[in-house]
């Protein structure tokens, strides 16, 4: 069956953040949540801006809770994918925050009659982005949308209860995804606390009957990530435009996003027959990537080690755990070659991967776990919404 449509602002209304000025934000405090913190299916918790406790009382209408909504009235157009206008996610902590301007929340105005769950479904479908999208002004690497336009979005709007069916049906695999993005971070942590204890705190096995000099453990060395990582091949890269939301081959680049996008262009295929380190030359980010991808925008860096003591997940550990924050806005990859790092015996580097490698390959069984459920709520969301599936 199909449903009647109306208008989505007698439903709902959308509150936009709060304009802090830049005298406000601190180097602690209360954390704001910008456009860049939208990131889908969450509100992410890193790169935060803070305010005081007086100016956040002084915004405390804008105060987030658990389960909100939130819609990015900025961001690029629709094919650059990873920051397109109209992106939608939920808080999923209890963490007091507040809202900056150009984010907006959404705020169903009676919920008996209109569930909020269902309206983030109907906004996180891809055509209503590309709606939004092509209402957007604004220059063209910017796209900037209104609180009007998203209330002047039609939306499919059956009674109370069969919404309340729909959300659940599509939230049972949110579900799934968001408990395998907590094991995948204890997994990240465990692996990192095993990182320290050996290499840093220089609890490795045997550490009891090892001399230790200057510290650095007998038959161990101290060597520049310059001089460990090995020559990668040249390949081909996809541009940002080049980007799909499908297709055979998975895109990596430097962005916050563990899949970029997609592509079929197998001239472009990496597949080295080993994990290799992906890291962001702006955005210093790391990525452990065990499978054949794609390599994305101008600033991924591929590295993999050249040092027979130092396996690939034992160099991405120690990658991790370089600090490079002072430089901010820069190519990062020249200081990170010029950082050094401890290399370690071959029998405790083998034992250290012989771990740690277990603990990666089940944190990317839980990332194609979650994407199969991503691929198959997106397939049947809109089956759903237009009424396809009789429930």
């Amino acid at each position: 069956m199909s449903y009647s449509f109306d208008q989505l602002g007698n439903h709902i209304d959308v509150l936009s953040g709060y304009a802090f000025k830049s005298k406000d934000f601190v180097s602690t405090g209360v954390p704001v949540i910008k456009i860049k913190n939208v990131s889908p299916p969450s509100v992410m918790l890193e790169d935060l801006s803070y305010v005081s406790d007086e100016v956040a009382n002084a915004a405390s209408k804008f105060i987030l809770k658990y389960d909100d909504v939130l819609i990015a009235l900025t961001g690029s157009h629709i094919n650059q994918m990873a920051s397109v206008v109209g992106r939608v996610a939920r808080v999923k902590y209890y963490k007091k925050t507040l809202l900056n301007q150009r984010v907006g929340k959404i705020i169903v105005k009676n919920s008996e009659e209109c569930d909020l769950n269902f309206v983030y479904y109907f906004l996180s479908q891809e055509k209503v982005k590309i709606e939004l999208a092509g209402k957007a002004g604004g220059a063209a690497n910017q796209a900037n949308i209104s609180p009007s336009d998203v209330k002047n979005l039609l939306i499919p709007f059956p009674d109370a209860e069969t919404q309340h069916k729909i959300a659940s049906i599509l939230r049972t695999y949110d579900d799934l995804i968001e408990n395998n993005q907590k094991q995948i971070k204890l997994l990240e942590e465990a692996a990192q606390r095993l990182y320290k204890e050996w290499f840093v705190d220089l609890r490795f096995p045997g550490y009891e009957t090892t001399p230790v000099v200057e510290g650095i453990p007998e038959g161990w060395s101290k060597k520049l990530v310059g001089d460990i990582i090995g020559k990668v091949p040249r390949s081909k890269q996809i541009l940002v435009t080049e980007y799909h939301k499908n297709g055979a081959i998975p895109i990596i680049d430097q962005s916050r996003d563990f899949v970029a996008g997609y592509t079929n262009d197998v001239e472009a295929l990496v597949d080295m027959g080993e994990p290799v380190i992906i890291f962001g030359d702006h955005t210093r980010i790391l990525k452990y990537i065990q499978f054949p991808f794609a390599k994305g925008a101008d600033g991924t860096q591929l590295i993999i080690s050249d040092e027979e003591n130092m396996p690939q997940s034992l160099l991405y550990l120690s990658l991790i755990g370089v600090d490079l924050s002072n430089y901010h806005y820069a190519r990062h990859f020249k200081y990170l070659k010029a950082e050094s790092i401890l290399v370690p015996s071959k029998e405790t580097a083998n034992e250290f991967d012989r771990i740690v490698s277990l603990m990666l390959y089940q944190i990317q069984n839980l990332r194609d776990i979650s994407n199969k459920c991503m691929q198959a709520r997106d397939r049947l969301l809109p089956k759903l919404m237009n009424g396809e599936i009789e429930l």
